[in-house]
């Protein structure tokens, strides 16, 4: 993982190249006011106050020169304020003139996050370090940085190296930073205990067994957290096949997983007051002569029994079982994260993270906590009505809704048949993938609620 730690240092006064946030709509104004080699420059550059926009101004010696950033506000720096020139400027020390970068250093340190591995000849990594007046913060921004990195890099890893269990191995590697506890159930134990996760993961090779990975910590005294991610880590559809197009993205539907890992890597690496209990039911929806079928009907941990009506509606079904186990020991509060329906990007795009919750105060509280952060997401309902499309002939309720509309509503209320309702409980149907490219943001993986989610713990739990 990139160091991004390096990249953000204390500004005790060493010589910086300056950088100057000019707002859009006053560069002509701005510009009067700098030395003409500096208007020319800009001129021969074309800086006329595009988003992002930016010129390298000369000084009075070679040594000296500065760079001018267009912005939507300058008085207020945005979190991609810097992010083209933390990606595109020479090596070097920068230093934000006249302002404190706030949130902006987090998206300079994320223009710098590169994945690599897989280039025979990869880019090198360039070292732009941005010096900050705010040296309290430097360690906040850059834990945030790495939870970031770590849910893109996750998901941007071929499926080939990112099986269960390489989930498996990225969960052990967050616990031993923190001195966490973890337990991984697989086989009989697997099959008697989470029977859905078992029934999706099974057809899948030896090496790739399904497993259910449970991490905790901090001191049992504390107010429980549940944090529960999808880890399907790749996703052919099962007996009922995507297409080639549908399945070309299907690595990243382990994207929950990664989300949930990166969470549960802030709460620790904040030293939170709470419990912390990490579920990541991690498996690979293949097709095998043992593939589970359409029209089977299985038994679940919580005892209820579900027809399956599509097997590539299996993310439902291993969250069921993993939401049962959280709530056996009453969190205080239980977020899961899932890429779980085409239904969500239908209504939302792929830049919202659909949210789901009967508790109106943690709805509020996340929507307030996605603007403050710049990570937005919208509330979609968990309409009661709906809850008769889940209808099953023979059993408790079926995994696919018999009617073809309100698809992200009827999977989260799938999923609400699992949760306590003595347990608060927040869902997140989320992408978890960019597009296209923008500054500091490239396109593949990406995280999406996840700094909403961390803003709104932070305000309940402290640390």
């Amino acid at each position: 993982m990139t160091d991004f730690a390096a990249l953000l240092r204390p500004d005790k006064g060493e010589p910086a190249h300056d950088i100057h946030l000019v707002a859009q709509g006053d560069i002509e104004t701005w510009l009067k006011d700098r030395p003409e080699r500096e208007r020319v420059a800009a001129g021969a550059q074309n800086f006329d106050g595009k988003t992002n926009d930016l010129a390298i101004l000369p000084g009075d010696a070679a040594e000296n020169w500065s760079v001018a950033v267009s912005t939507d506000s300058a008085d207020e720096p945005s979190l991609w304020s810097l992010a083209k020139a933390g990606q595109s400027l020479p090596e070097g020390t920068y230093r934000l003139a006249n302002k404190e970068p706030g949130a902006a250093a987090l998206g300079w340190l994320l223009a710098h996050n590169q994945m690599g591995g897989y280039r025979q000849s990869p880019d090198p990594a360039k070292q732009r370090v941005l010096l900050t007046p705010q040296a309290a913060s430097i360690d906040r921004l850059v834990r945030e940085a790495e939870a970031t990195a770590l849910v893109r890099n996750l998901v941007n890893t071929p499926p080939e190296d990112m099986g269960p269990p390489h989930l498996e191995a990225a969960a052990r590697e967050v616990a031993k930073l923190f001195d966490a506890e973890i337990r991984v159930t697989t086989g009989d134990e697997l099959a008697q205990g989470y029977p859905m996760i078992h029934a999706v993961g099974r057809a899948a090779t030896r090496e790739f067994a399904p497993r259910l990975i449970e991490l905790e910590w901090g001191d049992p005294s504390h107010p429980r957290v549940a944090i529960v991610g999808k880890g399907v880590c790749f996703d052919s559809g099962g007996l009922d096949i995507k297409s080639a197009a549908g399945m070309l993205l299907m690595k990243k539907d382990m994207g929950g997983a990664a989300h949930a890992l990166a969470l549960a890597r802030l709460v620790m690496g904040a030293k939170m007051p709470v419990r912390l209990h990490l579920l990541i039911p991690a498996v690979e929806n293949a097709i095998s002569s043992n593939s589970f079928r359409p029209g089977d009907v299985l038994k679940t941990r919580k005892g209820l029994f579900v027809e399956v009506g599509n097997t590539d509606a299996e993310g439902r079904l291993i969250l069921g079982d993993a939401l049962t186990r959280a709530c056996d020991d009453e969190p205080a509060l239980m977020i899961d994260f899932a890429t779980l329906t085409g239904a969500a990007r239908v209504a939302l795009g792929p830049d919202l993270p659909a949210m789901f919750t009967d508790d109106e105060t943690i709805a509020d509280e996340l929507v307030a906590a996605g603007s403050s952060v710049e990570d937005p997401l919208w509330r979609l309902p968990l309409w009661d009505g709906y809850d008769e499309y889940l209808k099953s002939d023979i059993a408790d309720l079926s995994n696919n809704s018999n009617v073809p509309m309100a698809g992200a509503s009827t999977a989260a209320l799938f999923l609400r048949r699992f949760v306590e309702k003595s347990v608060p409980w927040v869902h997140f149907d989320t992408y978890a993938w960019r597009l296209s490219a923008k500054p500091g943001r490239p396109k593949g993986g990406e995280a999406l609620g996840l700094r909403a989610s961390w803003t709104m713990l932070q305000s309940r739990f402290g640390g």
